[in-house]
């Protein structure tokens, strides 16, 4: 019986899990020094407790870089069994993590797979999976449908969770306001924008970003902020919408954490080099030191 709900609450409360004492070893630092940057948020050990086949690693502050593979079926690729040879080929060469990138047919059985079988970090972006789970239009979906399938993907066991819950009714407004060149260039960003047009409705991973937090904590999932308004290209490197949409993520990260919810942002997009160092310290101060 586990007497904490994620890895940052066991690390805050002085308790050395499994996972930290591997992720340790595998850098080899102390597990006071490790079990430090998990509390502090500036390490994410990715590992939903339902994730059986697990063998964890950590992402942030002072630890290896990861390297993470996108696969996953689509309309025109859409074998299961060679995609789980994807799989394991790429953990065989070294991949820490899987993003199952699945937008075709039954995508439960393939990630119930994975968590099963394979020993890397598993991550998803629900929001794909929710217009194929559902076999509805897009515009005809609710907000608690988007919340069950967040949930269908923590139960099934996948450690993290790509969520676009920075873009809201105001950044559509900024966008309109601001013309960008490439406009929204992030596919999970694209269809929470034409949910929210489309309906009038607020963003639902903003909206009920509580009761999310609260499926994380249950099954220790991490969430990993979505760059929704991600600069496209140089043109729009720094702009208006992506900061403004960066200070929103820096909010969300710090109410994750009250929960013991841990973190991880995605950015900053395309830029020009000279932006980069800037964009680099703006990130991590904004957010905190989450790991990005």
């Amino acid at each position: 019986m586990r007497n904490y709900t994620t890895q940052m609450d066991a690390a805050r409360k002085g308790i050395l899990t499994p996972e930290i004492e591997t992720v340790a070893k595998k850098e080899n630092m102390t597990t006071e020094a490790l079990m430090k940057l998990v509390a502090e948020g500036k390490v994410a050990i990715c590992a939903n407790k339902n994730h059986t086949s697990l063998d964890p690693e950590g992402v942030g502050s002072m630890l290896r870089t990861k390297i993470n593979v996108n696969l996953g079926v689509s309309r025109d690729c859409k074998d299961y069994d060679i995609e789980m040879k994807k799989v394991m080929e790429a953990v065989n060469m070294g991949a820490d993590a899987i993003m199952d990138l699945s937008s075709h047919g039954n995508t439960e059985p393939f990630r119930k797979k994975l968590t099963s079988e394979c020993p890397v970090m598993i991550g998803t972006v629900p929001i794909y999976d929710s217009v194929i789970h559902y076999q509805r239009d897009l515009d005809t979906l609710t907000a608690k449908d988007f919340i069950d399938v967040v949930r269908l993907h923590a139960e099934n066991g996948v450690d993290f969770v790509t969520l676009h819950c920075g873009i809201t009714r105001k950044t559509i407004d900024q966008i309109k306001k601001h013309k960008r060149k490439m406009n929204i260039v992030s596919r999970g960003g694209s269809l929470v924008f034409a949910w929210m047009t489309m309906t009038g409705e607020e963003n639902p991973f903003y909206e009920y970003f509580d009761e999310i937090l609260d499926i994380c904590q249950e099954y220790d999932v991490t969430i990993s902020l979505g760059d929704a308004c991600r600069p496209g290209c140089l043109a729009d490197g720094s702009d208006v919408c992506q900061i403004e949409e960066l200070v929103r993520l820096g909010e969300l990260t710090k109410r994750a954490w009250e929960k013991n919810v841990q973190v991880m942002v995605e950015g900053p997009g395309h830029m020009p080099m000279d932006q980069i160092a800037a964009n680099m310290k703006l990130q991590s101060t904004i957010c905190s030191g989450a790991p990005f």
